[in-house]
């Protein structure tokens, strides 16, 4: 488990901040203030060579370019920057450093926006070399974008890779998508060359507000059908439900990926069958938070406003099960609030368990505040 995150000009972060982490980490603060953000640089640390959560973060904020010569969206990258901009200097550059629990071992990655000079040198035995960094007036100069991503454990490179950006600015979404399926057989050096280190062993899920698009709820759940955390699922919709018996996903039913709507399930309860939308915001959140914690086992969680859609009452029974599932399934969480009926509901959990071991903290982040350790945040820590 992370114990310390430190992120470094990261969106509004110029400098930020957790100290003692526990299993479960509530982030409260206003709206504005920084909650998912920091959750993004905490997930894109945990994801290493998985690019795909990069990409879904900067896509969901619609952030994105069009290019008119490819006819291709772009993702433009110049907001995951604290400045804004690209191209600028070193000391622009993003780090994200998580340090673990109990063992003397640190995880690093540094992302930097690079104007490179590429330079033509004619070498002693004629043949063409490329220094990356040159800046001699006289050579055959030319400028090249990219985006350079860096892993690093402890004081040694662990893996890399470097990612083109068009003459705007902006990176291409299939190219993510070519490096996240390659990614899965080994690492990347700096140069995009393949390693044969080990893959990343941790998982990572991410729930919006919005909770999880309806495909990817289907998938969860039919991954844990007759499996011993199918009446995991029943004993979370039944704490906001007491009536529910029974669910079932009905993938094959038509219907549209793009609609907010909560679909692809029937629900059988007090003898009778259907919608899951029947049924009300509570349940489909509740499935939802339910499926990625199981989904993220020996790895990370992370939920942005996890009260929605939860009435205050159904918050105590959310809060004993999220933390039931992380201590058995080793899962670590780090979610998001601005409600008070949410980190007391929290707080009141953790006053009733014995969180020796693992530990629940509730940390607020201040709007406008240095975004150093002893202003960014308060904490209050169980165990």
């Amino acid at each position: 488990m992370l114990k310390t995150v430190k992120i470094k000009n990261f969106r509004g972060f110029r400098q930020f901040e957790l100290h003692d982490l526990g299993r479960i980490n509530l982030l409260v603060g206003a709206n504005n203030s920084g909650k998912t953000s920091a959750l993004e640089a905490i997930q894109l640390l945990c994801a290493r060579d998985n690019l795909k959560p990069l990409a879904d973060m900067i896509d969901r904020r619609g952030e994105y370019l069009w290019n008119e010569r490819t006819s291709e969206k772009e993702l433009d990258i110049r907001h995951l920057f604290h400045n804004h901009k690209i191209g600028i200097e070193d000391k622009d550059k993003i780090e994200v450093l998580g340090e673990s629990r109990g063992i003397d071992k640190s995880e690093k990655l540094t992302i930097i926006s690079d104007l490179r000079m590429k330079r033509r040198r004619e070498a002693s035995d004629n043949r063409l070399e490329i220094d990356p960094r040159g800046t001699d007036d006289d050579l055959d100069d030319f400028k090249s974008l990219q985006m350079i991503l860096d892993w690093s454990s402890g004081q040694e490179q662990t893996g890399g890779c470097a990612l083109n950006l068009s003459d705007q600015g902006g990176l291409s979404i299939n190219s993510i998508n070519s490096i996240s399926i390659r990614a899965r057989m080994g690492a990347f050096n700096i140069l995009g060359s393949m390693e044969t280190t080990e893959k990343s062993e941790f998982t990572t899920q991410f729930v919006t507000s919005s909770g999880l698009t309806v495909p990817k709820v289907i998938e969860l759940f039919e991954r844990v059908v007759l499996t011993p955390e199918e009446e995991t699922v029943y004993q979370a919709l039944r704490a906001v439900e007491p009536k529910i018996e029974r669910i079932a996903s009905v993938g094959s039913v038509s219907y549209n990926p793009l609609e907010e709507s909560r679909q692809g399930f029937v629900v059988r309860a007090n003898n009778s069958r259907m919608p899951i939308g029947s049924m009300g915001d509570g349940v489909w959140r509740m499935l939802g938070l339910t499926l990625a914690a199981v989904e993220a086992s020996n790895g990370f969680l992370f939920v942005d406003e996890i009260d929605t859609g939860l009435h205050f009452s159904a918050m105590n029974k959310m809060w004993e099960l999220i933390w039931e599932v992380s201590k058995r399934l080793d899962v670590q969480i780090f979610a998001t609030t601005h409600s008070s009926d949410c980190w007391e509901s929290l707080a009141d959990v953790a006053s009733r368990y014995d969180t020796t071991d693992d530990g629940i903290t509730i940390q607020r982040i201040e709007r406008n505040q240095p975004m150093g350790r002893a202003n960014a945040y308060v904490s209050l820590q169980f165990g």
